[in-house]
């Protein structure tokens, strides 16, 4: 455990030099087999490489490939005009349509990073000419976008599912209801926060028959995609893989066919970001895979178990337990990394426990979700903060509603395991 140490904290002083986090991983991991337990430098590059021949990872740069064609098709802006159809008409309706939109969108976009930046762009000069304040529209736009990856198909929700050995279609189910649990506590909090400070709705009245009919069919491809994507992998039609890249194929057939939005060169700047993104997510899977072998060769798992059963058996606060813990690390550490690397080490104390594996899936992510928008890592608030020029100081003191919001969430979704397993039965 010592020489665990050791790696531990040489990653944590060179992710303070800034040093990526996958680098940093690398490193320490390179420190450990050269340096501390002497294994041949061969095992080592085997444990980087073995990670990406898994070839059920298919499926990510499909759905992030499908979030990035979102942006062109023309189904994001019809979407919100769905979202303001519902919400419109309250006070604050552009603020709860941002909610909304991410709630709608977020089983196409896939990502909550790909979310954010996509209505950090559309939506906080649109709000900001409506008198909402900066600052506010790019916290609500932030905290929206944490409902994305519980909305399948999350990428979070497949990388979840394959490190866990569980079905991607109960992960993809059991996300349905937390997602919308999280929509509408984070909906409660912009409209009395909406109400404080006088923002007034989008509409004058709520929206006739007609309208809605109009606007429901011209929104129909988002609609009927998530559907399709969940319904078909739910029934055993096709493969996460394959789902995805129905979904891409059928995107592309609305944007060139039907909205007749989208131009050739959309497609090779969405391959160029498709493997920016695959490449960021890949490294840091195999990174984060080494060291949970480094873990699992130190009985990292074994220690932790012993330690969390000396500390209690009682599963309610094991789960309490848990969500501080996850908590604090996602504040420093990104979550897929996290995810890696702790679901091998606790999946046994887990199921010992008699937790079900799927619902401490949904805790784990929306946990870990949280952590994106929290300081100092978090990375959906830099991002966020970067493009709407937003300061930290000022975004976190705006956020303080939604952050009372998801917790309380988070409370409600880890001690009601049915919210998480009555779909997925």
């Amino acid at each position: 455990m010592d020489s665990l140490a050791i790696v531990v904290l040489v990653m944590l002083a060179l992710i303070a030099l800034n040093m990526r986090l996958y680098l940093a991983i690398i490193v320490g991991v390179l420190c450990y087999f050269l340096f501390i337990n002497q294994i041949p430098i061969n095992i080592a590059v085997q444990r980087l490489i073995a990670p990406t021949l898994n070839v059920s990872f298919l499926a990510i740069p499909f759905f992030i490939m499908l979030g990035t064609l979102m942006s062109f098709t023309g189904i994001a802006e019809r979407m919100l005009k769905l979202a303001d159809l519902l919400v419109g008409k309250l006070t604050g309706g552009m603020a709860l349509a941002n909610v909304m939109l991410s709630t709608l969108m977020g089983g196409l976009s896939a990502s909550n990073l790909a979310d954010a930046a996509m209505t950090s762009r559309m939506l906080v000069p649109e709000m900001e000419r409506n008198g909402y304040s900066r600052s506010f529209s790019a916290a609500v736009t932030a905290a929206s976008s944490l409902i994305t990856p519980i909305i399948p198909p999350g990428i979070a929700l497949i990388i979840y599912a394959l490190l866990a050995n569980v079905s991607v279609g109960r992960m993809f189910l059991a996300g349905i209801l937390p997602g919308i649990l999280l929509a509408c506590f984070l909906m409660v909090a912009t409209y009395v926060i909406s109400k404080r400070r006088g923002y007034k709705p989008t509409r004058e009245n709520w929206p006739k028959p007609k309208e809605v009919g109009i606007t429901i069919f011209n929104a129909w491809p988002a609609l009927f995609l998530v559907i399709a994507v969940i319904g078909g992998i739910r029934a055993n039609v096709f493969t996460p893989t394959e789902a995805g890249a129905f979904a891409v194929v059928f995107v592309l057939l609305v944007g060139f066919v039907i909205f007749r939005e989208m131009r050739p060169h959309h497609v090779g700047s969405a391959l160029v970001e498709t493997g920016k993104s695959t490449a960021s997510v890949m490294l840091v899977v195999m990174a984060s895979s080494a060291l949970a072998w480094v873990f699992s060769l130190e009985q990292v798992g074994q220690n932790l178990a012993t330690i969390m059963g000396g500390l209690t058996d009682n599963p309610i606060l094991l789960l309490l337990l848990l969500n501080i813990l996850f908590l604090g690390l996602g504040t420093l550490i990104e979550g897929t990394a996290l995810m890696i690397v702790l679901i091998p080490i606790l999946m046994p104390t887990v199921l010992a426990m008699g937790i079900d594996p799927v619902h401490f899936g949904i805790i784990m992510i929306v946990n870990l979700s949280i952590g994106t928008l929290t300081p100092p890592i978090g990375t959906v608030m830099l991002v966020v903060c970067n493009i709407t020029k937003v300061r930290v100081s000022t975004f976190i003191k705006e956020s303080t509603g939604m952050y009372l919001a998801l917790l309380l969430a988070l409370l409600i979704i880890t001690y009601v395991p049915e919210l998480s397993l009555w779909l997925t039965r």
